[in-house]
């Protein structure tokens, strides 16, 4: 004689023996025909909208591993470079939200391209869900050796000094470098020129070589250079000391508290708007797990990242607050790229 299954008994069956158990047995389809989204039921792809090898690409790689093992399904990372991070982005925010595509990505594609384009192919505050901000990313601020500051104070006050006078590169127009340095110069009137390079490793080059005077790099760049004395290190945005460089005193904690310091970049998941409740959860638990792991984090802090893996509401929360900051500074910096 069969027994109906009805909804209630299948919560109260998961309630007692655990999520995970029941999608190993046979009540996953029936759990599935209730109503319920039985997830993963396929390979998952993991969209990085940036070049393999890549501190990005590296920590999806890196996750994907462990997130794979726990879920008992292949994750898959697509490398979707191009366009600042938005052909990436575009294709997650298409996608099915089925949570079976998910976003490794920048605050560069998910929330400050909003108002470095004119127009975009998705709109990052309706077309993504937020799932957490994986990690932190601040960046230090280091000058050449010639230049006669050893703290941010000292060096604002050598800037407005200098007006006209000094040089400060960035990865890129539109970069935190450009605009947090397009931002120094407005503040101190120091009318400072803008070298835009292709990437961290030439603007360091040209620093070395005294063609620039100060710039803003992440520390897995910087770091050799700093300990080597051929480059000063100023400071570290955000209100938190990097675990690459722990004697290095963030800007914020030398008393100098605008938001264009304080506020810092960051590696987020995300997924396609309309992915159901139930799988960001589940997979949001899993993450908080894996976060635990040594490896993950002897990954994420060695290339000068802040482990986070805050919950889908305080990524909201953190969002909201940081957009009209973000804005701002492009408006600032007249940043525009197309």
């Amino acid at each position: 004689m069969s027994i109906p299954v009805t909804r209630r008994d299948l919560l109260q069956g998961l309630a007692a023996i655990g999520g995970g158990s029941l999608l190993a047995t046979g009540a996953s389809s029936a759990f599935a025909q209730a109503g319920k989204l039985a997830w993963p039921s396929k390979p998952i792809r993991v969209v990085v909208p940036f070049n393999a090898g890549g501190a990005t690409d590296i920590m999806a790689r890196t996750i994907g591993e462990v997130l794979a093992k726990r879920l008992g399904q292949p994750v898959v990372v697509d490398n979707k470079a191009g366009a600042a991070g938005i052909l990436g982005t575009e294709a997650v925010a298409k996608a099915a939200p089925d949570g079976h595509t998910l976003l490794l990505s920048l605050s560069t594609s998910m929330l400050i391209n909003q108002f470095l384009y004119t127009k975009l192919p998705y709109n990052p505050q309706k077309d993504i869900a937020l799932i957490t901000q994986v990690a932190a990313a601040p960046v230090t601020l280091v000058v050449h050796p010639s230049v006669p500051a050893n703290n941010m104070k000292e060096l604002l006050a050598y800037v407005k000094a200098h007006k006209g006078k000094l040089s400060y590169g960035s990865w890129g127009v539109g970069s935190y470098a450009h605009l947090a340095g397009a931002y120094m110069s407005k503040t101190m009137d120091a009318d400072m020129n803008h070298a835009a390079y292709k990437g961290e490793a030439p603007m360091i080059q040209e620093l070395i070589g005294g063609q620039l005077q100060l710039c803003f790099s992440s520390a897995l760049n910087t770091n050799p250079f700093i300990e080597s004395g051929r480059l000063k290190a100023i400071g570290v945005t955000g209100k938190e000391r990097m675990e690459i460089l722990p004697k290095l005193p963030t800007i914020f904690e030398q008393g100098v508290t605008d938001d264009a310091y304080s506020i810092y970049g960051w590696v987020a998941m995300g997924a396609p708007a309309g992915t159901p409740k139930e799988v960001v959860d589940q997979l949001y638990g899993h993450l908080r797990e894996i976060i635990k792991d040594p490896k993950v984090l002897e990954r994420i802090t060695g290339a000068g990242f802040i482990p986070m893996m805050n919950s889908p509401q305080s990524f909201r929360d953190n969002y909201q607050r940081d957009m009209p900051i973000w804005k701002a500074l492009v408006e600032q910096a007249g940043a525009k790229l197309d």
